[in-house]
């Protein structure tokens, strides 16, 4: 899975990173800035993700409004978070996992429409 972050902190993209190919997906981050080229970018980390991760409290309205529209386009899943530190991650990580370690082969499973509420659930968010 193609998992990209909005927002964060730079400096913990490194470790964000490593903990995702760990558990066998790829990431990438943007840090929500939209002047200049920021605003291609991130429509491109959308189109390349499955699942969008928009950090609300580091970002501003037009960045989490845009990325939150791109993914809803797209079809991609996308999860709102006020923090994404790393134990969310780990827990979001682990969480994914489980999804996909339970999912079966048939994409239209009846757990996958359940799942962004699941995850939100873990992760103490609404």
């Amino acid at each position: 899975m193609h998992i990209g972050i909005v927002g964060g902190l730079d400096r913990n993209e490194g470790f964000y990173e490593d903990l995702a190919q760990r558990a066998g997906h790829h990431f990438e981050h943007h840090n929500g800035h939209l002047a200049g080229r920021g605003a291609a970018s991130l429509d491109t980390l959308v189109e390349r993700s499955d699942l969008v991760i928009v950090v609300t409290d580091v970002n501003s309205h037009a960045a989490v409004w845009r990325a939150r529209r791109l993914a809803k386009q797209r079809g991609s899943r996308c999860i709102l978070m006020s923090r994404c530190g790393p134990s969310k991650f780990t827990a979001l990580l682990a969480q994914l996992s489980a999804e996909q370690g339970a999912a079966a082969p048939d994409s239209h499973s009846p757990n996958q429409s359940r799942s962004l509420d699941t995850v939100n659930e873990t992760l103490g968010q609404r």
